[in-house]
């Protein structure tokens, strides 16, 4: 039997764990295994807010695909996904294009704007290594200007975050922590300082425990965090936000608009003629796309219903790090000629929202709640659990949180 090409899309969360976990069930004489990512390092995507917010520097959150990957089993490319034609089986990248027997697409998400005016222009996101280093930079631009212009704007020390769901509110609380640092730096008072957190719904991290809620929000509000809640972003301009509440219609000056409201599937999904729904493939039991069993799909790009409350599961870390290890035990089955695959079934240990430094809420082991101090420190143990799990003790001395008080 020839040896398939095996083709990998993406080293977030789930591309990468796929490739590390195909790297020791398959040999080279097994399959033939590429690796595409636009860069040549992996990072937590969890970290993000962290790196934007400036309390943690990027290089922490970049970890090296050299690091985990074995390039001796694995071939990577590093190059750009410019469509996928899986009717013909190739994928067309900016600087070629490769063939494959088996796909995994794990290409991750993009911002989701929903047609808000000038939000796509005017709006900042929390994507990736470099998006997240231009807000934490523009913040630190604003605070330097404010203070060298003859007449004062107020809109430079107005941050606005739009969303209150986990990147949000993990967002703000790490502006909570970070702006005191800045305000004694550029001698700007701190009552000056004005962090917003926009929010649809009628609370923020809808969907979470009440109790949770109102700790989040006082542990918050008490680090000068203003919350507005029921309320809809209308439209983002240069150096404004328009919100609507109880069809009032309120103008915030900001030169910070932080979005933080919605993601979608990489674009690239819908465009490459999978089956999808909502943008997303609707994927089997075993991970493969309906439409094209040599294709597997995982991450944010994949979308699998919650049987128990008819919705789909969130595009989290933890879902995808678990779908990867399936799609990989599955390829590695058809790679040597088996049929019968693994049906995914996910097992959720909890969530934990970090609501900076030394606080966070959670719930883990099925309903424990989790409040401060002692949810911030699961939060760090599931984040060294996942650097443990992907490049071994190696990489969790070199990248892992040890320090529990920050």
């Amino acid at each position: 039997m020839n040896k398939p090409n095996i083709v990998i899309l993406g080293a977030g969360y789930g591309g990468i764990m796929t490739t590390v976990k195909l790297q020791k069930k398959l040999g080279v004489n097994d399959a033939r295994i590429t690796l595409v990512n636009k860069h040549d390092y992996h990072y937590q995507t969890t970290w993000l807010h962290e790196n934007a917010a400036g309390t943690l520097h990027q290089d922490r959150t970049r970890l090296p695909i050299k690091d985990v990957v074995d390039f001796s089993k694995i071939n990577f490319v590093q190059d750009t996904v410019v469509s996928i034609k899986p009717d013909e089986k190739q994928v067309i990248l900016e600087n070629g294009q490769l063939e494959y027997d088996y796909l995994v697409v794990a290409l991750g998400f993009e911002a989701a704007t929903f047609g808000i005016p000038g939000l796509l222009e005017n709006a900042f996101t929390i994507n990736n290594i470099n998006s997240a280093r231009l807000i934490r930079e523009h913040i630190e631009y604003n605070f330097a200007k404010y203070n060298n212009e003859a007449e004062k704007k107020q809109e430079r020390l107005n941050i606005v975050v739009g969303g209150g769901g986990f990147t949000g509110i993990e967002f703000v609380g790490e502006l909570a922590n970070r702006i005191p640092e800045l305000c004694k730096e550029y001698d700007i008072d701190r009552s000056q300082v004005r962090i917003i957190n926009v929010e649809a719904a009628p609370t923020v991290l809808p969907g979470f425990d009440p109790a949770l809620v109102e700790y989040a929000m006082n542990s918050l509000e008490a680090r000068g965090v203003e919350f507005k809640v029921g309320a809809m972003l209308k439209e983002c301009t240069p150096n404004s936000i328009i919100i609507e509440k109880d069809e009032k219609r309120e103008e915030i000056p900001t030169n910070t608009t932080v979005w933080a409201a919605g993601v979608r599937a990489n674009s690239l999904v819908e465009e490459s003629g999978l089956e999808v729904n909502r943008g997303k493939v609707e994927v089997q039991p075993d991970l493969r796309a309906p439409s094209h069993p040599d294709v597997f799909v995982v991450g944010d790009c994949a979308l699998i219903m919650n049987e128990d409350t008819g919705r789909p599961y969130p595009p989290t870390a933890q879902i995808a790090i678990q779908e990867a290890e399936v799609a990989a035990h599955n390829l590695a089955i058809l790679a040597g000629g088996g049929t019968q695959l693994e049906s995914f079934s996910y097992n959720d240990r909890g969530t934990v929202a970090s609501l900076g430094h030394d606080d966070a809420i959670g719930v883990v082991f099925g309903d424990k709640k989790l409040f401060g101090w002692s949810a911030s420190v699961m939060k760090k143990v599931i984040d060294n659990r996942y650097l443990l799990k992907l490049g071994g003790i190696g990489l969790l001395l070199k990248k892992g949180k040890f320090n529990i008080f920050g």
